[in-house]
């Protein structure tokens, strides 16, 4: 598997799925292996920057992903894949919800231009 390296700036470039997941009782890790066994094939993937599951040390049955595509047409290209479609099989008998919410960076106001806009109160 190819390590990456990115910076900040590059992080904040791409197609954003925010990813959160809860097992049923009892499927707690079948769910987790489900998820490390998705990091090495979707890493992989050209259009994918980051595939990061990450599970609740408060909740084991809790788990959320954070995945970066390049945009929009990798996350559309990874759900085609054979190894998304797979996963995506074994996931929905065992969890009792599967949100996925995409997002996209904005630019935030530099420095100067937030010291002197009008603050809110």
């Amino acid at each position: 598997m190819q390590t990456p390296s990115f910076t900040p700036t590059d992080l904040n470039d791409g197609f954003v799925v925010a990813i959160t997941i809860e097992a049923k009782p009892g499927d707690e890790d079948s769910v987790a292996t489900i998820l490390d066994v998705m990091v090495e094939p979707t890493m992989a993937e050209p259009g994918v920057k980051l595939f990061l599951p990450y599970r609740s040390p408060g909740n084991p049955a809790l788990f959320f992903v954070f995945e970066l595509y390049v945009d929009a047409a990798g996350w559309a290209a990874h759900e085609k894949t054979a190894h998304f479609k797979e996963a995506v099989a074994g996931l929905l008998p065992r969890v009792t919800r599967r949100e996925r919410v995409p997002f996209v960076p904005f630019t935030p106001l530099s420095t100067s231009a937030r010291n002197s806009a009008p603050r809110a109160g």
